[in-house]
């Protein structure tokens, strides 16, 4: 009998020490290619002879550029492709396209507009389906940040993290780590703009040390780490209403002095600088931003090393 893929869709489905090995490894495998080329492939190649497929319902910088260059930095080689260029977008079903790529490359990356979409296509996957972004969580981006905290301020265990915001698929994806990395989450956003309340029930069941407030200064006092996103995603078609509700909830220059004095800033990006955050704060020395997105590369490599079964 076949071993069942690794598949990397939620953070909350997989062992602490997983997640463990995965961020030891991203820092491991940064720190040995210091000055390289970007296009130098790693010395152990855990992706060679490895093609990676990476299908964008949703537009995309980060992801589709750090993707790309993580499975080449592994050895590997990578297929782009929007739903728009494939059947999967003139009615081919999830199932039927799941099955036939899982004959042609080695893992799948989907940024997808619904969560149950990647879902199904790992149920009917024989090859790693890996959560590039749907609309309920985004696990790769909270690797790539809890591997920038620590580069900074060390070990993320018992440390407090300020989510300022929206309650949204990132803010989710922070939940779903809190209790598996064993760090404190401090929420605060209005109360129309919640988090799930599913993944919420989930992490106080773990033991997750995860609060709520509706007053960002209560959520961000004393805090090693203030993170923020956009008011206004993508589809999201309430945009006067968000940027109302979330006024009082800008991460500006006299928010961020209620943090520890070593705090530092997060934030996924692409940023609306002047309304989730001032340009005091995302330009100030506090702020992780760029090192940040660099480490969406570090950490995928090291996802899709997992997924290959090279680490873990």
């Amino acid at each position: 009998m076949s071993t069942p893929p690794r598949h990397f869709i939620d953070i909350w489905k997989l062992e602490a020490h997983d997640l463990r090995a995965i961020l030891d490894d991203a820092r491991a495998r940064k720190a040995a290619r210091k000055g390289w080329p970007q296009a130098r492939v790693d010395a152990d190649a855990p992706g060679a002879e490895r093609t990676l497929a990476m299908i964008f319902e949703k537009n995309s910088t980060r992801t589709r550029f750090s993707f790309d260059a993580a499975i080449r930095q592994l050895g590997g080689s990578g297929i782009i492709s929007t739903s728009a260029d494939m059947q999967l977008g003139r009615g081919e079903t999830i199932e039927d396209t799941a099955r036939v790529l899982s004959r042609m490359v080695d893992a799948v990356m989907i940024r997808a507009n619904h969560h149950e979409d990647v879902e199904l296509f790992a149920q009917n996957a024989t090859i790693p389906v890996i959560n590039g972004l749907t609309d309920k969580s985004h696990p790769c981006q909270i690797l790539a940040d809890i591997l920038t905290f620590e580069e900074h301020r060390g070990p993320i265990t018992g440390k407090t993290i300020a989510w300022v915001g929206d309650g949204n698929n990132v803010c989710s994806s922070f939940i779903h780590a809190a209790p598996k990395l064993g760090f404190k989450l401090n929420i605060a956003c209005p109360a129309a703009y919640h988090p799930d309340l599913y993944d919420l029930a989930r992490a106080a069941e773990q033991q997750g040390q995860v609060e709520m407030t509706e007053d960002p200064r209560e959520a961000v006092r004393g805090a090693d780490c203030v993170v923020t996103d956009t008011w206004v995603s993508m589809g999201d078609v309430d945009g006067e209403e968000r940027l109302d509700a979330f006024e009082p909830y800008q991460v500006d220059e006299d928010l961020m002095a209620l943090a520890d004095s070593r705090a530092v800033f997060l934030h996924c990006l692409p940023a609306h600088r002047g309304e989730e955050v001032s340009d005091g704060v995302i330009d100030g020395p506090q702020s992780l931003v760029w090192d940040e997105a660099e480490n969406r590369i570090h950490a995928q490599k090291s996802i899709l090393a997992w997924c290959f079964g090279k680490i873990g």
